[in-house]
């Protein structure tokens, strides 16, 4: 947001954002304190693999699923050999065995949604770090620049020997 447009609008004034040097600085200032957080963020990492049984709920889940729609059949069954007054609550009944064997599935795949989104969490986390690191580490790199038009560029490019 610009100056005058904070001032048109009677905001506060926006500050400056920081310098390359400002920011080298703060850093430089904070190192421990990174290194802190880099260290309980690998600890983090260490524990992670250390996870166990994520699997069984799976199986659990899958087991409560099927025992519902096997219940579920057999009370469809039943609701539609008894008499027309009784078969109403037992088919009430089978509707909702139903719908906790849809709960159950529906749990499931959010599980594994949740895990999928926090390992792409994770990922881009330290494709982010690789990217930064990578960044501070390399020697700025010094070019030449030409300034061309259209019709100069395509003349390069013609009178090139063919390889």
């Amino acid at each position: 947001m610009t100056k005058k447009l904070a001032e048109l609008l009677n905001l506060a004034p926006v500050p400056d954002e920081p310098t390359v040097s400002e920011t080298e600085n703060f850093i430089s200032e904070h190192q421990d304190a990174i290194a802190k957080i880099d260290l309980a963020i690998d600890k983090i990492d260490h524990a992670l693999p250390l996870v166990r049984d994520l699997e069984a709920g799976d199986a659990e889940l899958d087991e409560l699923a099927n025992l519902a729609k096997d219940k579920f059949e057999d009370l469809i069954d039943l609701g539609m050999g008894v008499e027309p007054r009784f078969s109403g609550v037992i088919l009430q009944t089978a509707g909702t065995l139903l719908g906790h064997a849809i709960t159950a599935k529906t749990a499931k795949m959010d599980k594994k949604l949740r895990m999928i989104q926090l390992q792409l969490q994770k990922a881009k986390l330290d494709h982010q770090i690789s990217k930064d690191t990578k960044n501070t580490d390399e020697e700025p790199i010094d070019g030449q620049g030409q300034l061309l038009d259209r019709n100069d560029l395509l003349r390069q490019i013609l009178a090139r020997p063919e390889k």
